[in-house]
């Protein structure tokens, strides 16, 4: 089994990377390469499992990506991308990196002729507007931004590919990730892990939103085990639509916050400071929060049970590490 990850500098290409060369095998084989690739090289990841390669990989071009995919992949995760306010404000870099970018990695996939698995990470952006509410995976989609335009238009694509026999594509719409480690990233959301993760480290946030504003989450651990249960989804249990909602928890950020109590004891949370940032606002109030995963939910995927479990996690996998 030959997998590549894309985006595997990243947050969850690393954990998911780790993970895979713990587990030794996938989809009832065993991995006998593990490939981490990036637009920067990723740094090594020491695992005892097996020797995983990191190269450099720009997904906007596409002999690069010919490198990388090789004809002797089976499984490619589809992490990378520019991420959601950067891609708003650099709309050329958007479209290179997240929309074109992926063409390419699906029109190598086409070119092999091997229909390899390709699991593609997608984003709630996809909805917005006018849909009604509950968002299900049968709402139709209507991106407000151009991030979600990029990963809709990706989305139908996938499905196409499939359809078509030329991948055995499944597509995620991932829950904003809380708690990341690490730097806050380009995307709007970011503030809503530094609110939990610099005051678990000593330091100040700002909070953006008010106590009330509510959203949907999960964890980085959570996230990446079903990543790799949705890759291991037979073909015939995906339907005519690749694409759906992975599951999450829709908490408001007064909830997030009591959970961090809850687990660390109050002296966090003192370390908040609550001030508007209209930018911000402008894009996060535009999501949705009513969101139905009925079927991630059918194939064994799962959210976390609780948020304190978030907490926990962030301190078990990425503060003990420091």
């Amino acid at each position: 089994m030959n997998i590549v990850i894309l985006g595997g500098a990243g947050m969850l290409g690393r954990k998911l990377g780790q993970l895979l060369a713990t587990r030794a095998e996938l989809r009832g084989k065993a991995i006998t390469r593990l490939t981490l690739a990036d637009v920067v090289k990723p740094d090594p990841i020491d695992v005892a499992a097996m020797a995983v390669d990191t190269v450099a990989c720009d997904i906007a071009d596409p002999q690069a990506v010919a490198r990388v995919i090789t004809p002797d992949c089976d499984v490619i995760f589809h992490l990378a991308a520019i991420p959601s306010a950067q891609a708003e404000a650099a709309f050329e870099a958007g479209m290179q990196a997240n929309y074109f970018g992926s063409y390419n990695v699906l029109e190598r996939c086409r070119t092999l002729g091997t229909q390899p698995v390709v699991v593609f990470s997608s984003t709630l952006a996809v909805f917005g507007g006018d849909v009604p509410d509950p968002i299900t995976d049968a709402s139709f989609l209507n991106p407000q931004t151009s991030y979600g335009s990029q990963k809709a238009m990706v989305e139908l694509l996938v499905n196409d590919y499939s359809r078509r026999g030329f991948i055995d594509g499944r597509a995620f719409r991932l829950p904003t990730i809380s708690i990341r480690p690490g730097a806050p990233n380009g995307a709007a959301s970011s503030f809503m892990s530094s609110i939990l993760r610099e005051p678990l480290n000593g330091q100040e946030a700002i909070c953006p939103v008010g106590r009330d504003f509510p959203h949907f989450y999960l964890s980085p651990r959570k996230c990446v085990e079903n990543l790799v249960l949705g890759a291991e989804v037979p073909a015939e249990k995906l339907g005519q639509n690749r694409a759906m909602t992975m599951p999450g928890l829709t908490l408001t950020i007064g909830q997030m916050i009591d959970a961090m109590t809850a687990v660390a004891g109050p002296d966090p949370a003192k370390l908040i400071r609550w001030e508007s940032q209209p930018e911000i606002e402008a894009i996060v109030n535009g999501w949705r929060f009513d969101i139905h995963t009925d079927k991630a939910l059918s194939l064994g995927l799962s959210a976390d049970a609780s948020f304190e479990d978030n907490v926990r996690y962030y301190l078990e996998d990425d503060l003990s590490q420091r």
